[in-house]
């Protein structure tokens, strides 16, 4: 194989590598939504089955009253619907996917970057040669 076709082949797989990176980003990305999502949106309880009307309760983090975190004792409708553990799991399994996500976008990157680098100073490396000649 000539080193053109070497080079492209390699440059081939360095952006399907950075494009794997973009995916789990991404994938990472939409970890984060759904944790603000979770943590930041008020949402509906149904205190019983096929309620008419279900309990209003505030978002998990941005509750002035106890609804979020107080327990059942109270009446309150809200403490078991959106779970800490929930959000906790979601925030856990995005921080492997985001760490490889950066690992694979940047290793895809720098690896462009070298090639097109390498090919730039052969061509100088050419220029120089065909001037000294």
């Amino acid at each position: 194989m000539r080193s053109r076709e070497y080079d492209l082949d390699f440059r081939d797989r360095a952006g399907r590598i950075r494009a794997w990176g973009i995916g789990l980003l991404a994938v990472a990305t939409l970890q984060w939504t759904w944790c603000a999502l979770l943590l930041l949106t008020p949402y509906k309880v149904d205190e019983e089955a096929d309620d008419r009307y279900p309990a209003e309760c505030e978002s998990r983090l941005l509750t002035e009253r106890g609804t979020a975190n107080d327990g059942l004792q109270r009446g309150d409708w809200c403490q078991n619907e959106r779970d800490w553990p929930e959000v906790l799991a979601v925030l856990g399994l995005s921080v492997p996917v985001s760490v490889v996500g950066v690992a694979l976008f940047t290793s895809g990157s720098v690896s462009i970057r070298m090639s097109a680098h390498a090919e730039a100073m052969r061509e100088l490396d050419k220029y120089a040669d065909a001037r000294n000649a």
